[in-house]
């Protein structure tokens, strides 16, 4: 007898890559120690970098406030661990320029205790208490966008949200910090849904989960409150299924509209793990300092996922974690969407959801870049049904006003699953990066 493979839902297009989680999948979330000196960027959020609130020299206990959040696009930073303000200046960053941030020496005996704040009590909170909140405890998108998840909760005049989506799916290859959360903080979770329920005015939430974390589903179903309008959707495992539009069409089987958000829908899509994080945080009043990341990928001995102090420096969290051989590449994020660091000195941010490591034996062989033969592999794969061999090849001849006027350049998340399947190894991600920076600086010149 046959047995038919469960079918669940998803979008149309996208790629199937190795996802390579066996190594991390069920390894418990551990603590990870305070690094001597912790690097602190003014500006870990899309939106204005953080105004300072502390001088050199200061003395802060971990969880206090170092900077405050400068207007409603920004959010607050805290303290990751007790020590002094060394110093405020320039700090290396993943996007390979120095930015404004605070060196904080830790104090050898340092504390993982936090200090209570003002709890926001969720019987007595208004919507905008909440968001006010949340963006005073510096929460922005975990799941690698670090945008301000209290702007996500604003929607424009004349928008009502009906819908709290949460993302459970974590599609990128290697990381498992998200499967882990949903595991390990059920709890947090349905709590934090609670506050983001409120805050938006939904009347239901519904968390999506890829179908290879059936464990974190059936566990999210078994903690699930009777009196919370809840319930955990399971989709099919492929990427990018963690992309918010993608998403939102597995799940409801609508579309966002070219250039919109999903409160054009009526939905607002976050990730189960900022969720969590709310949940953690606003019952005692606290910042967030620390997150869960993954350190993973071939060339580490310790593998793991860990909640690491927000400002440690990578080369710091790869000693900790053991390399196991030459590391010639490490990822921030994933292979498929992170970027390859140029410098192991840049600190873990709010937005670093894992990093992987990989020896020469994984990166040595240098792929050839061959022209384009047509063969429509990226427009198959592309899950916005855009066209990047023609794009690509207006990149190449740098045409992008026509790429963003006539083939909705904009529209690409950069998600790489173009590039993924080009046979002739043409690299059309960094292309479209950078034509999208063209087309923006443009923009602002006129």
């Amino acid at each position: 007898m046959s047995l038919a493979r469960h079918r669940y839902p998803t979008f149309s297009h996208g790629v199937h890559p190795p996802t390579f989680k066996a190594d991390t999948a069920a390894l418990p979330i551990r603590q990870f120690p305070f690094a001597p000196v912790l690097v602190i960027p003014l500006s870990q959020h899309i939106g204005n970098p953080s105004v300072p609130v502390v001088r050199e020299g200061q003395e802060v206990v971990r969880g206090q406030l170092l900077a405050r959040a400068d207007g409603f696009v920004s959010v607050a930073q805290h303290a990751s661990a007790s020590g002094v303000v060394s110093r405020i200046g320039l700090v290396p960053s993943i996007a390979g320029r120095m930015v404004r941030g605070i060196y904080l020496k830790t104090w050898p005996g340092s504390s993982q205790e936090v200090a209570e704040g003002e709890a926001l009590r969720l019987e007595n909170a208004s919507p905008e208490d909440i968001v006010t909140a949340i963006q005073n405890a510096g929460i922005v998108g975990l799941g690698g966008a670090a945008f301000p998840t209290h702007v996500k909760l604003k929607p424009p005049d004349g928008k009502t949200i009906d819908t709290l989506m949460l993302n459970g799916v974590e599609c990128e290859p290697y990381l498992t910090t998200d499967h882990r959360v949903m595991l390990e903080q059920a709890s947090d979770v349905y709590l934090g849904i609670r506050y983001l329920l409120k805050a938006t005015g939904a009347k239901r939430a519904i968390v999506g989960v890829e179908s290879n974390k059936l464990d974190a589903a059936n566990r999210l179903r078994a903690a699930a409150p009777p009196d919370l309008p809840v319930s955990v959707e399971v989709v099919e495992v492929k990427y990018p299924q963690g992309a918010e539009k993608m998403l939102i069409t597995a799940l409801t089987g609508r579309e966002v509209p070219s250039g919109a958000l999903p409160a054009e829908l009526g939905i607002v899509v976050v990730n189960v793990a900022t969720a969590a994080e709310i949940g953690r945080l606003l019952p005692h009043g606290r910042g967030i300092q620390e997150r869960v990341v993954t350190i993973t990928g071939p060339a580490i001995r310790r593998k793991g996922n860990y909640r690491i102090p927000i400002g440690t420096p990578l080369r710091f969290a790869l000693e900790q974690a053991g390399v196991g051989g030459e590391v010639s590449r490490v990822f921030l994020g994933g292979p498929m969407m992170g970027q390859a660091l140029s410098s192991l000195d840049i600190p873990i941010t709010k937005g670093t959801s894992g990093f992987v490591a990989f020896t020469s034996r994984e990166t040595g062989v240098e792929r050839r870049e061959y022209p384009c033969i047509r063969c429509g592999y990226c427009v198959d794969a592309c899950p916005i049904h855009l066209n990047p061999a023609e794009l690509g090849l207006l990149a190449k001849n740098q045409d992008y006003e026509r790429m963003a006027a006539e083939l909705h350049l904009m529209d690409c998340f950069e998600c790489g699953s173009c590039s993924y399947v080009c046979p002739a190894h043409i690299p059309l991600v960094q292309r479209f990066r950078t034509a999208k920076a063209a087309v923006r600086k443009a923009e602002r010149a006129s």
